[in-house]
């Protein structure tokens, strides 16, 4: 069964990553929204079975500068919210998603940008995406606003680590949100250090030579990451199976 996936990507270099190689070696099909570029979302999102937000280094609110995120918001609240369908929102992508749930992106304090620790609770066992993930798993941080005061009734926090409470949730059983960045692969740090937004954020934070310190952190744990986006692949297609084939 083919299956059809919408990608919004905000900047040359944050790319899908490591889920692009897994989504080429499947029967998916994918619709790359480059706005950064001025691409238009499509009118009829009812085509795709999944859609996909990236991160970037700009921010939710940012929308004087950024003009095309008024038309992306209201397009991801779309799917999610009329469409019912199958969404996976990273670092800003998870953020457009709480917002649209009601909720609010605050400034971390502080910032979380590193290899760091992500706790899975215990109710993984019930969700269809992270069921067989470990019960703490490490990733790559690189934010400095998360969501906040988010009281939805149909959402579920299923990941927190020390500092961000909101590091997965769901909407429903359908609409993820992810701070982390789970698409990564062994080139991700040197090619984001070249945004300069991204590159000053991390030697703000971590010092003048973090860029090398991180790049060896990430590809001493890429397998594991990789592994685990994987498993959050696999599960994100079952779900768009399933979701496509009872619609």
């Amino acid at each position: 069964m083919l299956l059809k996936i919408i990608i919004l990507q905000h900047t040359p270099l944050v790319t899908a990553g490591y889920l692009t190689n897994l989504m080429n070696e499947e029967l998916v099909e994918t619709t790359i929204i480059r706005l950064d570029k001025g691409e238009k979302i499509p009118i009829d999102l009812d085509i795709f079975d999944g859609m996909i937000c990236l991160g970037g280094p700009m921010d939710t609110w940012m929308e004087q500068r950024y003009p095309w995120m008024i038309e992306e918001k209201n397009k991801i609240k779309e799917f999610v919210l009329n469409n019912q369908k199958p969404y996976l929102g990273i670092c800003l992508g998870c953020q457009f998603l709480g917002e649209i749930l009601g909720g609010k992106v605050t400034k971390s304090n502080p910032p979380e940008i590193g290899v760091l620790n992500i706790n899975i609770l215990e109710n993984k066992k019930k969700d269809q995406l992270f069921q067989n993930f470990d019960n703490q798993i490490k990733a790559l941080q690189w934010h400095s606003y998360e969501v906040s005061e988010l009281h939805n009734s149909d959402v579920t926090i299923l990941g927190s680590s020390d500092i961000t409470k909101f590091q997965i949730f769901k909407y429903k059983n359908h609409a993820y949100g992810i701070q982390f960045h789970i698409e990564v692969d062994e080139n991700t740090i040197i090619k984001w250090s070249k945004v300069p937004e991204l590159k000053n954020a991390l030697e703000k934070y971590l010092g003048g030579n973090s860029i090398d310190e991180l790049d060896k952190l990430l590809r001493n744990n890429i397998q594991e990451m990789n592994n685990n986006t994987k498993k959050l692949f696999e599960n994100f297609k079952n779900l768009m199976t399933t979701l496509k084939f009872h619609a």
